[in-house]
C-alpha cells in the first residue's frame, strides 16, 4: 500500500519481546511513537550440570498478563490494535508434543549441558561445510546442538516431541494455534542463510537427519499473518482475529529497531547490555566467513540482507562485578553505597585515569565466552597490574575491556565499521560511549528508541498489514529519526587502543591452554 501509514484502520501496533529477564508488551502508534509498555519479570531455573530451564506454560501466562496490563494502561486498546507481533530470546529448545502440550521445560540459551556434544560436532570433518551454509559457529546455546545432545542423552524427550520451537514460536503457537518458526532462527541453526530454508547437509552434520520432522514450517512475518484465536483473545484482553506476526529472533529485531539497517554503508549496531551483541547488516553475498568458524549470520526481513553477528557472553555484567567489588570493600568499613551511586562515579574515575594502563579480558561469565571465539573455560583477567594501579584504573580497564572485546568481534567480521550505533543501558554514559567509539575508531550514534526489540517486531507487523509498503519505508519513519548526532572518537585514545588491541588479542590466544588446565583442576562445589 502506498501513501500515508494512516491509510490502515486503527492506530496501534503491539510488539511483544519475551526476553531472558523480562517479557514486555509495547504499544506504538503508526508513526512509530511509543505509547506505553507493560512488563512481567521472566522466571527460569538453574540445575545440575549447567541446566537452565523455563516453564513453557508459565511463559505464555506471563505474556498474556503483560498484554492485559498494557490494556489497562491504554484506553480501548483491543479495538484500536491493528496488529500484534512477537519476538523473543533466541536459541534454546522448546519441545511441544501431542495437543500442543509441552514435553517438558524449555532448555534456554543459557543451558550449558550440550558442551560435550558441541566439542564432538566441532571436531567433525563436516563442521566447516555446515558453517559455510549457516554462517554460524557451534555453541551450547543453539537448538541444533541441544537437540543433538538430547538425542545422545535423553532420547525419550525427542520421542515424545512433535515439534521443536523457540520461545517466540511457542508464544505464537498459543496466540494463533499455528506451529511455525521464522527464517532467522531456521537458517542460522538448521539451514542456508542464502536461501533462508532448511538444509539437509546441515541436519546431517548435526546428526539430526532423522529428526527433520521436528522442524516447523518457516513463515515470513513481514508478509504473512495469522489471526488471534478466541482463546488467546480471552487470555490477553485483545480482539479475536487481530493479525499476529511471527517476528525474527530478538537479537535481529533489537538491532533492526536500533538502526543496524538504515541504508547507510558500513554502519554497525552494538547492544551493550548484560551481554554484548555486535551486528552489521550486509548483502548475503558479501558475508565474511572467518577461519575460526564463529559467530552468527542472521537474516533480516528485507530480501537479500543479513546481519553478521558476534556475541559476548558478558558485557555490562563485568562492570556490575567491579562495582559490586567496590561496594563490598566499602561495606567492610561501614559505608553503604548503592549501585546507582557507584555508577554515578564512573565518569569521574575515567576522567582521572589514563587510557590503556591495564588490559582486561571481560570473560566474567561462568559459561566462558562465545564470541568472537567459543571456549567454555575462558575466564576474565587483568594483565599488566602493578602496585601503582588504583581501583579507578580497574574500573577503566573493565570498560576498555568491553571496547576491545567489541573490536575483537568486529575484526572477526571483516573491516571496522565506519559508524557505530549503540543501544542498551551502557549507552547512557557519555564517558563509556567515548571509550567504545575510540576502541573501534568510529563515530558513535545512540538510538533514543526505548524498546528496540519490540519496535523491530512491530515494524514487521506494520509492513505485514500494509500500513507501510516495505520495511525500508517504515525504518525511515520509525528508526532513522531517533538516531542521535554522531560523536567522533578521540584520535589519541583511538591510537592507544589500536596498539593495545594487538596485545589484547595475543594474550587471549595464549591463554587458551591455561584456561583448559585451570578447568581441569579440582574445584570445590558451591
Amino acid at each position: 500500500m502506498k501513501g500515508s501509514p494512516h491509510s490502515a484502520s486503527g492506530d496501534v501496533i503491539i510488539g511483544v519481546d519475551a526476553g531472558t529477564s523480562v517479557i514486555k508488551a509495547v504499544a506504538f502508534d503508526l508513526e512509530g511513537r511509543q505509547l506505553d509498555a507493560a512488563a512481567i519479570p521472566n522466571r527460569y531455573h538453574t540445575g545440575q550440570g549447567g541446566a537452565v530451564t523455563q516453564s513453557l506454560e508459565q511463559t505464555y501466562l506471563d505474556c498474556a498478563q503483560a498484554l492485559r496490563n498494557l490494556g489497562s494502561k491504554i484506553p480501548n486498546l483491543a479495538t484500536r490494535t491493528i496488529a500484534l507481533a512477537v519476538t523473543g530470546q533466541g536459541d534454546g529448545t522448546w519441545l511441544v508434543g501431542k495437543d500442543n502440550k509441552p514435553v517438558g521445560d524449555a532448555w534456554l540459551w543459557l543451558d550449558a549441558r550440550a558442551a560435550p556434544t558441541v566439542e564432538r560436532l566441532a571436531a567433525s570433518s563436516a563442521n566447516r561445510a555446515r558453517f559455510e551454509l549457516t554462517g554460524t559457529g557451534l555453541n551450547t546455546c543453539q537448538q541444533g546442538t541441544q537437540l543433538a545432545h538430547m538425542l545422545a542423552t535423553a532420547p525419550d524427550l525427542l520421542a515424545r516431541a512433535e515439534v521443536a520451537l523457540h520461545c517466540k514460536d511457542w508464544l505464537f503457537l498459543n496466540l494463533t494455534g499455528t506451529r511455525a518458526t521464522d527464517p532467522s532462527e531456521a537458517s542460522f541453526t538448521f539451514g542456508d542463510f542464502r536461501t533462508r530454508q532448511y538444509n539437509d547437509d546441515v541436519l546431517e552434520a548435526l546428526g539430526l537427519s532423522k529428526q527433520r520432522h521436528l522442524l516447523p514450517p518457516i513463515v515470513e512475518g513481514s508478509e504473512t499473518t495469522f489471526p488471534l484465536t478466541a482463546d488467546a483473545a480471552k487470555a490477553t484482553g485483545l480482539r479475536p482475529g487481530i493479525p499476529v506476526t511471527l517476528a525474527y529472533v530478538d537479537m535481529a529485531m533489537t538491532a533492526f529497531g536500533a538502526g543496524v539497517y538504515t541504508g547507510d554503508k558500513d554502519a554497525a549496531c552494538s547492544v551493550i547490555g548484560s551481554t554484548g551483541v555486535h551486528m552489521r547488516a550486509v548483502k548475503a553475498h558479501d558475508v565474511f566467513l572467518n577461519d575460526e568458524g564463529t559467530g552468527y549470520v542472521i537474516p533480516l526481513p528485507s530480501p537479500g540482507i543479513v546481519t553478521q553477528v558476534q556475541t559476548n557472553m558478558a558485557a555490562t555484567l563485568n562492570l556490575d562485578w567491579v562495582l559490586r567489588l567496590g561496594q563490598q570493600v566499602l561495606q567492610d568499613f561501614g559505608q553503604e553505597e548503592s549501585h546507582g551511586a557507584m555508577v554515578a562515579k564512573i565518569d569521574g574515575w575515567l576522567a582521572r585515569t589514563k587510557p590503556g594502563a591495564l588490559l582486561y579480558h571481560p570473560y566474567i561469565s561462568e559459561a566462558g565466552e562465545r564470541g568472537p571465539f567459543v571456549d567454555a573455560a575462558a575466564r576474565a583477567q587483568f594483565t599488566g597490574l602493578s602496585s601503582t594501579h588504583s581501583y579507578a584504573d580497574l574500573v577503566r580497564a573493565v570498560i576498555e575491556g568491553l571496547g576491545l572485546a567489541m573490536r575483537d568481534c568486529y575484526a572477526m567480521m571483516g573491516d571496522m565499521p565506519k559508524e557505530l550505533r549503540i543501544t542498551g543501558g551502557a549507552a547512557r554514559s557519555a564517558a563509556l560511549r567515548q571509550v567504545l567509539s575510540a576502541a573501534v575508531n568510529a563515530p558513535v550514534r545512540v538510538s533514543a528508541r526505548e524498546e528496540a526489540g519490540a519496535a523491530g517486531a512491530a515494524i514487521m507487523a506494520a509492513v505485514a498489514v500494509k500500513a507501510y509498503p516495505n520495511v525500508e519505508t517504515c525504518i525511515a519513519k520509525w528508526v532513522t529519526p531517533l538516531l542521535g548526532a554522531p560523536e567522533a572518537p578521540d584520535a589519541e585514545a583511538a591510537d592507544i587502543y589500536r596498539q593495545r588491541f594487538e596485545v589484547y588479542r595475543k594474550t587471549r590466544v595464549s591463554m587458551l591452554p591455561i584456561w583448559k588446565d585451570l578447568a581441569a583442576l579440582p574445584h570445590e562445589k558451591s
